[in-house]
């Protein structure tokens, strides 16, 4: 009798809901002791029929409409966390006036529509959105259940998140385009979480007053909240960010190519981010806090340290033979390469041979923290400094010996990388001065620029000039077919534990515009992530 009474405080809505009612009572009971029926019948097994699915979904949904979380709850296979987020619908979301319209089953999942009202402080809006639960049979009850997800109640909601309605935290931001266009996540989707830490970061220094939002509210402390519905307009500050509509809309587009892709586009010259696109279903911006080796991009910056050690030249050799062993692992090429002995640097850069590189990292002076300093202090990588204006990762080059020194310098092992870092990396290279990417101007808030000493012009000039042969003779000529100016790049394929199909690479630039792509198992980087990268320079450069 205890715990059934501590439910029932729990619920709080429930006594009102319910009423004298015994139905829901047992409902509730039941559902926390496992039970689904009298203890002298057989437990069901098996997946839930039709008539189990629409007997549940229908059940759920009634008294969802009826703001009964209690009871809608005990239609679940995890009664106390739905209670809470049901519970939290009405009273912190103020949301009622639920109507709920179920699509046709497909086996065991409903489709359905929600139409609703939001109301708070006299103001009431409509609100309407689709969503999608699965009937599952319960482990020990036998009970046909609703496999419970955050989901079930809003599409946007993931584990751990609640809906909310209030005064939000921050005013609305207006954000420009370089050209002055606005930027919305309804015109330019993958900004949907930019334009968020935007808001979040810089909302009250644009000047604007905040509104009353409907909005899911993140457990994760850095996640700002994601407005849902305007319930009254605030006044919105304007951003200027450094963002070129055009190039966002191309980025945008490419990124729908191929699943679980990121791009970035930068300009060279200054280091203004012109687009940050994503193409997740996790909706990560993997462009900027991405995490992962690079694969061959890697030997741009391999390539500099080659030459800034007076180890070789572009026309020095660099012999790409069938294999290469580095201290008892032995590394290959990809299958279809020809092997080329008297190889020089650029020949071995432009066909992306591994085993040329790996064959010069013993060399002197070259040591284990050789290829960090370079990525650190050349190309301004690794010392977790940049202030692009949101959340960003800077990459990671860490001094590694054994065979992660040789697997370092063709992008695998311990190095980790994102497209921003490989748009930069390109910038760095073709320019020779490295300019910390940034999204809004440093003096918005007084941020400091990451710096480094940048590459001496006489590597800039061989760097450059290998990535043009890449881009016209080498891996990289298919995709970047058809592009006229100035040209450059480097494709890349990064193999990944647990991946049959290894992640696509691709950077390149075309005048001042230096862009990188990531295409997980896309397999080899110009198939995939190459295409993304000459559609946003097609534009761009």
């Amino acid at each position: 009798m205890g715990r059934g009474v501590k439910v029932a405080v729990i619920g709080g809505v429930f006594a009102v809901m319910v009423g004298g009612a015994g139905y829901g009572a047992y409902n509730v009971v039941s559902a926390l002791d496992g039970g689904g029926g009298s203890s002298g019948s057989e437990a069901k097994s098996g997946p839930p029929d039709k008539d189990e699915v629409a007997e549940t979904s229908e059940k759920f949904f009634t008294a969802w409409e009826k703001g009964d979380a209690t009871t809608a709850a005990s239609y679940t296979n995890n009664a106390s966390i739905a209670g809470t987020l049901l519970t939290a619908y009405g009273e912190d979301a103020h949301i009622g006036g639920v109507e709920i319209t179920p699509g046709t089953a497909a086996g065991t999942s409903v489709p359905f529509t929600v139409k609703a009202k939001v109301s708070y402080e006299g103001t009431t809006k409509p609100l309407s959105y689709r969503s999608t639960l699965t009937v599952v049979r319960g482990e020990t009850s036998g009970r046909a259940l609703v496999d419970w997800k955050p989901s079930v109640v809003h599409p946007d909601l993931k584990d751990g998140d609640t809906l909310v309605t209030t005064e939000s935290a921050t005013p609305q931001i207006q954000a420009v385009g370089r050209n002055g266009t606005v930027l919305t996540k309804e015109k330019y989707p993958s900004l949907g979480p930019v334009l968020a830490t935007l808001r979040e970061r810089y909302g009250s220094q644009a000047g604007g007053t905040p509104g009353v939002e409907l909005a899911v509210r993140h457990t994760v402390a850095s996640t700002p909240d994601t407005p849902l519905l305007t319930l009254t307009e605030g006044k919105p500050g304007k951003l200027e960010t450094t963002l070129s509509a055009s190039v966002q809309a191309a980025a945008e587009k490419a990124v729908k190519r191929y699943g679980e892709s990121s791009v970035v586009a930068v300009k060279p010259s200054t280091g203004e981010v012109l687009a940050v696109a994503n193409n997740r279903q996790d909706g990560f911006n993997a462009a900027f806090q991405g995490k992962v080796a690079p694969g061959s991009t890697m030997k741009i910056i391999t390539a500099a340290m080659l030459i800034d050690n007076g180890v070789t030249s572009m026309n020095g050799p660099a012999p790409c033979t069938d294999t290469a062993v580095w201290q008892s692992q032995t590394f290959h090429n990809i299958t279809t390469m020809k092997p080329n002995e008297s190889a020089t640097l650029a020949n071995t850069f432009m066909r992306s041979c591994n085993t040329g590189f790996i064959k010069l990292i013993d060399e002197k002076p070259l040591t284990d923290s050789s290829l960090t300093e370079e990525a650190q202090e050349r190309f301004g990588l690794g010392q977790d400094n940049w202030q692009t204006g949101i959340v960003s990762f800077d990459g990671s080059v860490p001094a590694s010996g054994g065979p992660d020194r040789a697997a370092n310098a063709i992008g695998q092992g311990q190095v980790q990388m994102n497209p921003l870092n490989m748009a930069s990396v390109t910038a760095t290279a073709i320019t020779g001065e490295f300019r910390q990417p940034y999204l809004v101007p440093f003096d918005l808030d007084d941020r400091e620029p990451a710096t480094a000493k940048g590459l001496p012009q006489g590597t800039a000039s061989q760097l450059k000039q290998m990535m043009r042969l890449t881009a016209t003779q080498g891996t990289a000529v298919n995709a970047m077919s058809g592009l006229g100016g100035d040209i450059g790049a480097k494709t890349g394929s990064a193999e990944v534990d647990g991946q049959a199909v290894s992640n696509a690479w691709f950077t390149g630039f075309r005048n001042d515009v230096a862009a990188a792509a990531m295409t997980e198992e896309g397999g080899h980087g110009g198939d995939a992530a190459g295409p993304i990268v000459a559609d946003v320079l097609r534009v761009g450069g």
